[in-house]
């Protein structure tokens, strides 16, 4: 899969569905345009003085609130447009919304959207497995904790391809391919996976791009009867609160956008950021390790545990070792998407010490598990829908990274450069899109937001996804962006043990004010 644009966030380790394939920025697709344009009016940041006459209807809805099945938590559906610059065609799709309600005591401030990224994280479950208990008791005192699975993921009209056992042999196609056969082997991999995404969602695929979900947000906005939108989101999260804030500058309330994107940057551009970043993470980590006195890697510096790593991915490649799942023997594709999983959040470091070196035994039950998690696989083989939209909505987002293998070989040095011990995966594994069966329709460009209220843009140093040069492009694109630095590792920064970092955060949403502009955290 497509791991160089998969963001993800965490609530706790590796565990919250904040799994989030990225890197793409969405001017729309021509119906989105179409659309957007009435709204906005004639300047790009314009604020419309009214819904237009057939969206009303849509932004008048009144949610009926039920029992969700886990206590505190209410959800709802929402209906919004299929097609934007057709609502009136009568084509809806049901979008699945949840909150919790603000607990109290004190004044309650409306509502506090949040997003854990993706694309293709579910909102819904982030909400009930982490934000709506695990933010703080005094956010959570004056908001309603709301959430929403955007359009395509999940709950929300969810996009559909591979079979659990298609998904299964797909994860395990060799992504470091030596010569044309395992070549070939790998572009039939990918046009296989779109084929069955046309074949089982082709209804929506037109339809689910970040513009579209932004739009969406506005909507659940009014449904939830706020003037102003108050919204934290993670990863991609950002780059889908940003693109809201750009439609929707005078609706922007307070804003915290954390494990930034920069959504001025190619789909090209962001995949290799994205794998210098997972080089920066991983030497962290191998700095670490060789300190540990279970450090499977050995010992010395970044370079020489890098090579060690090199070195089991090739002998992975060569001969796969038992995992516990006779289908699923670990090789170099899982193994390396175990370990990328793990290097998303440093408190799962020890786990990946362990994993390799049980691996290194011929156990690779570790790294398999890792890996699953990445992929959100259940015990029983189904996989959750995040892959699916995940590719439907970067592949809507930004055309592809490149035209084909031959564009992936010219760009394999340039890669390689950005991380030696990842390059080349994730440089194939951008391939993906290439051969998606819908044209993409948006394209990379800041987001400026003129007019908008302060936001926050939160940008860690050592971000394994989000290189931390996003935030600070971010922050710099966006009219009213205030850079908030946290020097830390791992992906986003709230709520991750920094309480410098979490006051600033709890400060602005609680009482407006933001942090000041470039402060930074340890």
């Amino acid at each position: 899969m497509d791991t160089s644009r998969l963001l993800r966030t965490t609530g706790t380790a590796l565990a919250a569905a904040g799994l989030l394939l990225s890197g793409c920025t969405s001017d729309g697709s021509t119906a989105s345009r179409a659309s957007a344009s009435a709204v906005r009016g004639t300047t790009p940041s314009a604020q419309p003085t009214a819904v237009p006459a057939a969206l009303r209807p849509y932004y008048e809805q009144k949610p009926a609130w039920r029992d969700c099945g886990v206590p505190g938590f209410q959800c709802a559906t929402m209906k919004a447009p299929l097609d934007y610059a057709h609502p009136e065609s009568g084509q809806d799709i049901d979008i699945a919304i949840a909150r919790r309600p603000a607990t109290g005591p004190g004044k309650r401030l409306g509502s506090l959207l949040v997003n854990p990224g993706g694309p293709g994280g579910s909102g819904i479950g982030y909400l009930q497995a982490f934000a709506g208990i695990g933010y703080p008791a005094s956010v959570r005192a004056q908001y309603d904790m709301v959430s929403f699975d955007p359009r395509g993921v999940d709950r929300s009209s969810p996009v559909q391809c591979l079979t659990g056992p298609g998904m299964d042999k797909f994860t395990q196609v060799d992504q470091t391919p030596d010569d044309e056969a395992e070549r070939a082997r790998l572009v039939a991999s990918f046009k296989e996976f779109a084929a069955a995404c046309r074949e089982r969602s082709e209804r929506i695929l037109p339809h689910v791009s970040t513009v579209d979900a932004a739009r969406d947000m506005d909507m659940l906005r009014a449904v939830l009867g706020d003037e102003k939108l108050t919204y934290v989101g993670a990863s991609y999260g950002t780059f889908l609160g940003a693109t809201y804030a750009d439609l929707f500058p005078a609706r922007v309330g307070r804003l915290v956008l954390d494990g930034a994107m920069d959504p001025s940057r190619s789909a090209i551009d962001m995949n290799r950021d994205q794998t210098a970043g997972f080089e920066t993470a991983f030497r962290s980590f191998a700095r670490d390790c060789a300190k540990q006195p279970d450090c499977p890697l050995g010992k010395g510096g970044p370079d020489a545990v890098a090579a060690r790593l090199g070195e089991f991915f090739t002998a992975l490649d060569a001969e796969p070792v038992p995992s516990g799942d006779p289908a699923r023997p670990l090789g170099e594709s899982l193994a390396t998407t175990g370990v990328i999983a793990a290097l998303y959040d440093e408190s799962a470091w020890p786990q990946l010490r362990e994993a390799i070196a049980a691996a290194q035994d011929a156990d690779g039950s570790g790294l398999l598990a890792l890996a699953d998690t990445y992929y959100e696989r259940e015990p029983d083989g189904r996989y959750a829908n995040l892959m699916y939209a995940n590719a439907a909505v970067n592949c809507l987002d930004q055309p592809p990274s490149f035209s084909g293998p031959e564009a992936v070989q010219a760009a394999l040095p340039s890669f390689r450069k950005a991380s030696p011990v990842f390059g080349t995966g994730l440089a194939w594994a951008a391939l993906n899109c290439t051969y998606w069966p819908v044209k993409a329709t948006g394209a990379a460009r800041p987001l400026t937001a003129k007019g908008a209220a302060p936001i926050v843009v939160v940008g860690t140093l050592r971000d394994p996804a989000t290189p931390y040069k996003w935030a600070q492009a971010l922050a710099g694109q966006l009219d009213s962006g205030v850079l908030l630095t946290y020097d830390g590792d791992g992906h986003t920064a709230y709520g991750r043990g920094s309480t410098c970092i979490d006051n600033a955060i709890n400060t602005y949403l609680l009482e407006g004010k933001p942090p000041q502009n470039g402060k930074k955290c340890t």
